[in-house]
């Protein structure tokens, strides 16, 4: 079973004085030697080193307290999630779903042996607590899927403790630099390895400034493609936010598919929009119920004890539970099908040879503008179409859909802002701005849905209804609240600078 370690740490370059002494830095008492650990180490990768570009580390290692399989996912700079599984011969399988997405059908082969000697010193306050594991490692790299040599070199590598203060490392930090110690020029053992035995990782190359109309909406199509990929593992492992971000970055592509039509052919385009359209749909079930689970339990909470009748609090959180955990089964298998991995594959041939139509080659600033204003004109017309309706069913829908219609001009916008600069950017928090106070209304829809069928099954189980009907009567007034803020909202959109 793998587990799962924050891991934030420094590298530095190292010479022949070994690692400066740093008592009496931030709190340091005293610095024990550990001894020295022999560090054995194979990193896997794709043969065109995928994981290695995305700055993702696959090794299997030998010696050491943690033995076994290792698994780093990038946070942030400095910041690496490890997840760890048992030694085994091969891959691990809860290891290779969390890779599989950049993964897909290829093989992963071993690509670089990694043996170091590593010199060991605890960082301890007055207390004995440890406050960072500090250390020297002698390194020998060894190239092993293509033609290549060996390297050494000798680091130093400073790694906060559990539950530690990060701004201890800036501490230690500036007395090393204080004592002539660098920081490392690599990332990684990997990426230093890799660099010095016979080539890189194959990173994304440099683009050029987007010009053309097409240069713009590409750049943005690839900035979500990347979010697909980062999110996949984060939802595996069921990380907060993870099925949200992945959700909207299919949103964002299908609507620049959508909007940008005499640009990026639909023809071509269509079939895959229609994809996303599914995984976006896969996504949402899991995700919906979450925020309507998050919701109801926040609607409770704002009830005075006298008026909460019944086990009410125990039916929404067995329902929630319960649909979480049969939602997120599913929603696993939906990342590993053949299907999702298809659509991954056609998502990259797509966007390595576009299929541009006339005006992808010409200036963005009118080719954009059109196209925005033309997504705008139809919200325009949905939110004067339903504000017409009586309140009911029929206008609920309609602002459903007109809430549709507002986040895709939103996205829209999105991607022409950096072409068209601050209206661009203007009209898409306006029309973010629209889209919470719509989504307050269908998520007022949604809940009262949900109220009515856990008051049927508190009803035929014996219980009394009234807080159900209490919290049912709660979101027609959220809702008619949200429909009343609806006409001026617009308005101050309305009268708003023009795109």
């Amino acid at each position: 079973m793998a587990d799962t370690k924050r891991e934030i740490e420094r590298k530095y370059e190292s010479d022949d004085s070994g690692l400066p002494d740093l008592t009496g830095v931030g709190g340091v008492a005293s610095v024990l030697d550990k001894g020295l650990v022999e560090l054995d180490a194979t990193y896997y990768d794709t043969p065109d080193e995928r994981l290695a570009a995305a700055g993702l580390t696959l090794r299997r290692r030998t010696g050491g307290s943690d033995a076994g399989w290792h698994l780093k996912l990038p946070v942030a700079p400095g910041v690496r999630d490890e997840i760890r599984a048992p030694l085994s011969d091969t891959v691990p399988d809860e290891i290779a779903a969390l890779v599989r997405s950049r993964v897909r059908g290829t093989e992963l082969v071993p690509v670089v042996r990694l043996r170091s000697a590593r010199d060991v010193r605890h960082l301890v306050d007055a207390d004995g607590t440890l406050l960072a594991e500090a250390s020297v490692d002698t390194v020998t790299a060894e190239r092993l899927n293509r033609a290549g040599g060996t390297a050494q070199w000798t680091e130093i590598e400073v790694e906060l403790a559990d539950g530690a203060d990060p701004a201890f490392l800036d501490k230690v930090d500036k007395r090393l630099r204080k004592a002539g110690v660098r920081p490392s020029s690599a990332p990684s053992k990997l990426a230093r390895a890799l660099q010095q035995t016979g080539g890189t990782p194959t990173r994304a190359t440099r683009r050029a400034q987007p010009v053309t109309a097409a240069d713009h909406l590409l750049a943005y199509l690839r900035e979500q493609r990347d979010v697909l990929l980062e999110c996949d593992p984060a939802v595996r492992r069921d990380a907060p936010d993870s099925v949200h971000r992945m959700r909207v970055a299919t949103r964002r592509m299908r609507s620049t598919f959508r909007t940008y039509g005499t640009v990026l052919d639909p023809a071509a385009t269509g079939p895959l929009a229609a994809e996303l359209k599914w995984l976006a749909g896969e996504l949402g079930a899991d995700r919906d119920q979450e925020v309507l689970a998050e919701h109801l339990t926040t609607a409770l909470d704002g009830l005075p004890p006298a008026l909460v009748d019944g086990p009410v609090r125990h039916r929404v959180t067995t329902w929630a539970t319960t649909r979480h955990t049969r939602t997120r089964g599913h929603l696993v298998a939906v990342l590993d099908s053949a299907r999702h991995l298809a659509l991954l594959d056609t998502l990259d041939a797509l966007l390595a040879d576009p299929p541009l139509r006339k005006k992808a080659t010409r200036p963005p600033d009118k080719v954009l503008t059109k196209a925005v204003r033309k997504d705008l004109a139809r919200v325009s017309r949905l939110i004067t179409e339903a504000l017409a309706l009586p309140p009911g069913e029929d206008r609920d829908r309609a602002l459903h859909e007109a809430r549709k219609k507002a986040k895709r001009t939103r996205y829209a916008a999105e991607a022409a802002t950096p072409a068209l600069g601050a209206p661009a950017r203007k009209l898409a928090k306006s029309m973010k701005s629209l889209t919470s106070l719509l989504g307050e209304h269908q998520d007022s829809v949604m809940a009262r849905h949900t109220l009515r069928e856990l008051s049927a099954v508190a009803h035929a189980a014996g219980e009394s209804a009234f807080t159900y009907g209490l919290l049912y009567g709660r979101e027609e007034q959220r809702a008619a609240a949200a429909e009343a803020e609806l006409p001026g909202l617009w308005a101050e959109i309305g009268s708003g600078p023009s795109l």
